[in-house]
């Protein structure tokens, strides 16, 4: 099935007029329209990543983790089974892509469950919507892809670069590995092992995808009690196919949970912290652990959108709430390398639109996934620019949110542990928090800086700030989402010579 062919095809003998009709458009801005009333987060409030741009890019705003009715159910008892739309998520791929664009973001993912035969349903059904709703929207980049039944783990997103062969690409990853595809069901798919095959045949590729895991801990039954997804787990993948088992979600979706009386995330067993997921929260925490090897392992932030809470689900529509915010270009592959390479920032309640983070020293400077090199002769101080904006308007809960503290975040690195358990990095610390009084104003950002003094150490730097007074995020209750706010840097990296 040939991606632009396809596309083109669609151009051509779909009418707007009959676009509009096959989508649902009217319906769907209707019912919207009592929840979007305000001024959203629109992408006039994107600038150019670092300061006076980086090769054309700018910070684009995504959803890599969104469900449409695909998202069904199978009916076993018939063979082969018999597929039922709508029985978990409930909106059209275009509906998602149209609120994907109201909410300010430019590229976003469909990302359906499997099940026996799915692989199919995906090929057959699925992506001919896709191709339609890319027609109706142009404006939002939409990937190919799917939520992956993960042997031996949760869920995964499992994202296709944009090309002619893309949904045969899907089908043949999936037909062969989701550990749900196959009918009747064969308990080998379900093992490490053939976990670590998919990873290895994603990786010899022509066209690598990439996949994140999702909801990582959602499972796990305290902190630190791991569930589904393990440490292990997650350096073996990593080692297997390094550019394409690249990280995991910091902020899982179903963050409007506490808005219908559930928890964040769907976290029912261990919650959430600040909105985001233990292994990324808590400082010198599993996901220290793998940046402290030096591992360039990301943090993304997601909807899950099933069912928009206003009609009993918990979840927000894509980017209302949660956004992943890449540095590139608006085109497929730049907004794929942004997501393999690590320039991305996340944030809730669009508390930001833009932050960049830069390491400099000897002449030399580094930003977010980069390795700034300094020499041990001579002073070795690093100095740290943190530069971001706060949204100009309002979010998608008609509030103004206030950057209340930003912390600067520093753990060594001390390369590939021998324990493939490890999930602490005792190193890693809060080495500056910042108020408004330590940040000035230069146009439409804030800006701070800071000297981090005689670097001896191959070391890591992250950010993260937040709308609270509190000093780490705290086990998340029933409290409503938009009052509780934060953003996260992925790191620049710092090696000493």
């Amino acid at each position: 099935m040939k991606n632009k062919k396809a596309e083109e095809t669609e151009h051509s003998g779909l009418s707007r007029r009959r676009l509009v009709k096959y989508a649902g458009v009217g319906a769907t801005l209707a019912a919207a329209a009592p929840l979007v009333g305000g001024t959203p987060a629109q992408a006039d409030d994107e600038r150019r990543f670092g300061n006076g741009g980086n090769k054309g890019r700018m910070w684009r705003a995504g959803d890599h983790h969104v469900h449409s009715e695909y998202s069904g159910e199978f009916d076993t008892k018939t063979n082969p089974p018999t597929f039922h739309k709508g029985a978990d998520a409930v909106y059209p791929i275009v509906t998602n892509a149209i609120m994907a664009k109201h909410f300010g973001l430019t590229w976003a993912m469909c990302t359906d469950h499997g099940g026996p035969t799915h692989s199919k349903v995906n090929l057959e059904q699925a992506y001919p919507d896709l191709l339609r709703s890319r027609v109706l929207v142009p404006e939002v980049l939409q990937f190919w892809g799917m939520e992956f039944d993960a042997p031996a783990l949760d869920h995964h997103t499992l994202m296709i670069p944009h090309h002619d062969g893309e949904a045969q690409q899907l089908f043949e990853l999936e037909s062969r590995f989701a550990k749900f595809d196959a009918f009747p069901n064969d308990p080998g798919r379900d093992t490490e092992a053939k976990m670590v095959e998919f990873l290895k045949a994603a990786r010899g590729m022509p066209r690598k995808p990439l996949v994140i895991a999702h909801h990582a801990s959602r499972s796990a039954t305290g902190l630190g009690v791991w569930g589904q997804d393990t440490p292990r787990e997650f350096r073996n993948g990593n080692n297997a196919a390094p550019d394409v088992y690249v990280g995991f979600e910091g902020a899982p979706g179903h963050q409007a949970g506490p808005l219908n009386g559930g928890a964040r995330g769907g976290y029912g067993n261990h919650p959430t912290y600040g909105g985001f997921d233990q292994m990324t929260a808590r400082v010198g925490g599993l996901w220290d652990s793998l940046l402290g090897e030096g591992r360039h392992w990301w943090i993304t932030a997601t909807s899950d959108s099933h069912v928009h809470w206003t009609r009993g689900g918990s979840d927000f529509w894509p980017g209302e709430y949660s956004k992943t915010y890449v540095a590139a270009r608006q085109d497929y592959g730049d907004i794929m390398d942004a997501l393999r390479n690590g320039r991305i920032f996340v944030t809730t309640g669009d508390l930001v639109t833009a932050l960049d983070v830069t390491a400099s020293s000897q002449g030399r400077s580094a930003t977010v996934s980069e390795t700034l090199v300094v020499t041990s002769r001579g002073r070795n101080d690093v100095e740290v620019e943190i530069r971001f904006r706060p949204l100009d308007g309002k979010n998608g809960n008609g509030d103004h949110p206030e950057v209340r503290r930003v912390d600067l975040i520093v753990g060594q690195v001390t390369g590939v542990s021998s324990n493939l358990d490890a999930d602490t990095n005792p190193t890693t610390k809060v080495v500056a928090r910042f108020g408004p009084n330590d940040w000035r104003r230069q146009g439409q950002d804030r800006v701070i800086r800071y000297t981090l003094r005689d670097v001896g150490h191959d070391s890591y730097l992250r950010v993260r700030g937040t709308s609270t007074d509190e000093m780490e995020p705290q086990a998340d209750g029933k409290e409503s989402p938009w009052e509780d706010l934060w953003f996260y840097s992925n790191p620049v990296f710092i090696r000493v010579r």
